[in-house]
Order: structure tokens, then C-alpha cells, then sequence
């Protein structure tokens, strides 16, 4: 096995791609380990989360190790991503679960968030209307994105649908079948047809109920936030 600080050394000299694939390596040598990843993290501390500082806090996180916990505490108490709200809505809740790869969980919290984002009618109806996403703060909206995106190794996040949507030519029926809403012209039932992991299809997560049509999320992707 290599020496702990040749190990330090070649993980802070490769590509994020490759650091992404060390960590649970690094991780899995013990407290040494830890240390490494520990301090990796404490040198980005007033940097924006990338995906390598959202996998180490997601490791560390799910390791419920003393050391791990008390060092998360004092340095990120809420989270690796910035928990801004224009409507003071706590997204705490919502990083924990994304941080535990608890993607259903995470998946309806994010629902009753934006639905909260909408306000009271919403909240009591429990799904949106696509004119209440256009008042959605970007600030907000950028949260919600970034949670989903850090914590899914860039696999998920409503800014990754857009994406794929956008290089389908803006197409919906096309956009269904790649990111595995729908099957041999069938919608995926909801939940046990879905994959809750990141086996998933790359824009898999979070959901958008598309049986009441397509208005709420292309109200999401023509959102300002994203040509910000």
C-alpha cells in the first residue's frame, strides 16, 4: 500500500475526475484517511463546493465517526453548500438527506419546498402551478440545483435536465425516455419503477409530475436563474 503522504500528495495532484474515484479509497484506510480527506476540505473551506468537496463532506458525513462528525460540526455545520433563500426557507433538512444519498426522501422534500416557494395555496395542494414558478427567487431555485447537483456527483439537479433537454432540440418526448421517465412509450411508476441511486440515468432526479403535462418544468428550465 502506498505511504499516507504519498497518497496525500497523488490525491491533491489529480484531476477532479480521478479524486472523485480515491475518495472512498482514501476513506477506506482509516483515520489516516479521514485526516487526508479532512484536510483536503479545510483548504477549500472559502471556496464554492465542487463535486470532490461535496463527495469528502458526503463521506465523512455518512462515516458517523466521531472524529468525522466533531470536525463537520466546528466547519460545516450545515452543510458543504451555501443555504441562501430570498424566503428564508430552510434547506438544512434537505442537504441532510442528499448528503445520506437518501434520494426518494430528498426527492418529496424537494416537492414541499418549492411548494413552500409558491406559497400557502401550493403548500395545501401539494403540487405546483407553472405560473408559480416564475416567481420563484433564483436564488432559491439555484439551492435546490446546487444541493441536487454536489451531492449526486453532477448526475442529478434540474440545471442537468435542462441541459439534456436543450440538446434534444428542446424535446420533451425525447427528453422522457433519456433521463428514464418513460419505457416502450409507458410512464415509469412512481416509486418503485424509479431509481433512487446513482445507477440512475444522468437527469433522473428530482422528479416533476408529468402527468399533469410538461408547463411546470419547462417553466423551470425557461426560469431566468439559469441564463443568469
Amino acid at each position: 500500500m502506498e505511504d499516507i503522504s504519498q497518497l496525500s500528495q497523488k490525491f491533491s495532484l489529480e484531476s477532479p475526475k480521478n479524486q472523485l474515484k480515491l475518495i472512498p479509497q482514501i476513506y477506506a484506510v482509516g483515520e489516516p484517511g479521514w485526516d487526508i480527506l479532512m484536510e483536503f476540505l479545510s483548504s477549500r473551506l472559502s471556496e464554492p463546493p465542487n463535486l470532490v468537496t461535496g463527495k469528502i463532506y458526503q463521506v465523512l458525513y455518512q462515516a458517523n465517526k466521531t472524529k468525522t462528525q466533531q470536525f463537520l460540526k466546528t466547519h460545516l455545520p450545515t452543510g458543504v453548500v451555501p443555504l441562501n433563500s430570498a424566503k428564508n426557507i430552510d434547506y438544512h433538512p434537505l442537504q441532510q438527506l442528499l448528503a445520506q444519498q437518501d434520494f426518494q426522501g430528498a426527492d418529496l422534500l424537494t416537492l414541499q419546498k418549492l411548494c413552500e416557494l409558491a406559497g400557502e395555496a401550493a403548500i395545501k395542494r401539494k403540487w405546483l402551478y407553472f405560473t408559480e414558478v416564475d416567481n420563484f427567487p433564483s436564488t432559491d431555485l439555484l439551492t435546490l440545483d446546487r444541493l441536487w447537483f454536489i451531492y449526486s456527483e453532477g448526475k442529478f439537479g434540474f440545471s442537468v435536465q435542462r441541459q439534456i433537454w436543450l440538446s434534444l432540440g428542446q424535446d420533451f418526448s425525447q427528453l422522457w425516455y433519456k433521463i428514464g421517465w418513460k419505457t416502450d412509450n409507458n410512464w415509469t411508476r412512481y416509486p418503485k419503477e424509479f431509481t433512487w441511486d446513482l445507477s440512475a440515468p444522468k437527469g433522473h432526479l428530482p422528479l416533476s409530475n408529468q402527468l399533469r403535462g410538461v408547463r411546470v418544468i419547462a417553466s423551470i428550465f425557461s426560469h431566468p436563474v439559469w441564463s443568469a
